[in-house]
């Protein structure tokens, strides 16, 4: 390189590094400004993204709300759960099937759903624990703390007016979190329950048999069972091949229980 424009002395480049470093940090700035201007378009409290709500006493109950997927525990105990009913032909068939083989489950019951089709679980739910499934299946991740607190509220009392039963257990809609969802949740002191395994009749269709065996194989000791007693047709390839997964289970030495009964049996994940 030649001695002419090619060629930096000390001075040109503590100026030109000066200026890069400057340029940065005014870039950096620049960032963090419009992402908190982006941020505060949210509601800073009560809005889906926080579980907090205004800047008074939090009236949340207990204070505290637990989330689990499962337990663990050396027992070999499964809870079987089913969501989204009661509806006619589903809820009957699966509570027929329960009944037969002596199996305890915990419902999620969507609220509206057990308003108008009460006459379907009223009296028979001696063995079996509800919960709550929001009022008619909405996300309530999107919703504000007040309108997730409303639907909860309403769906809580319509469970527990048409079964006898007072939910104390919370399984939102798709398994969505929010903010809001965690401070209803708190204010109703619920329980938040997902699962641990979910039933796949997608993968087995026409074939109650074949996803009997996928999930008895993939059961481990402390896991909460995902299935559902509403839906499309090919749902019903797992409520069929509901005894088929009970004797299976049974085979393998595992014991039913509702979700709080396995809940007390293990630590929580």
């Amino acid at each position: 390189m030649g001695d002419g424009a090619g060629r930096w002395g000390r001075r040109t480049v503590l100026r030109r590094t000066a200026l890069l470093a400057g340029g940065v940090a005014l870039g950096a700035a620049g960032t963090t400004q419009t992402t908190w201007i982006a941020d505060r378009r949210l509601p800073i409290a009560g809005g889906p993204a926080s579980a907090t709500l205004g800047n008074r006493y939090q009236q949340v109950g207990t204070g505290t709300v637990e989330v689990a997927w499962g337990v663990r525990t050396a027992e070999r105990l499964l809870a079987l759960t089913f969501d989204d009913g009661p509806l006619p032909q589903w809820t009957p068939m699966v509570l027929d099937t329960l009944e037969k083989y002596e199996v305890p489950a915990t419902f999620f019951m969507v609220g509206a759903r057990a308003r108008k089709h009460a006459d379907l679980v009223r009296g028979r739910l001696s063995r079996h624990e509800v919960g709550n499934h929001s009022w008619i299946h909405h996300d309530l991740a999107r919703m504000d703390a007040h309108t997730a607190y409303d639907d909860l509220r309403r769906s809580h009392d319509a469970i527990a007016e048409a079964t006898g039963v007072v939910p104390g257990l919370l399984r939102p809609p798709w398994g969505h979190l929010g903010g809001a969802v965690l401070h209803a949740a708190a204010q109703l002191d619920y329980r938040l329950v997902l699962w641990t395994l979910q039933m796949v009749e997608g993968e087995f269709p026409h074939d109650p048999a074949g996803h009997a065996r996928r999930i008895v194989a993939d059961v481990q000791p402390g896991t909460i069972l995902l299935g559902h007693d509403v839906g499309t047709e090919q749902r019903l390839v797992a409520l069929r091949g509901l005894p088929d997964m009970i004797t299976g289970l049974r085979a393998r030495g595992y014991t039913f229980v509702t979700v709080s009964q396995l809940l007390r049996h293990g630590a929580v994940v």
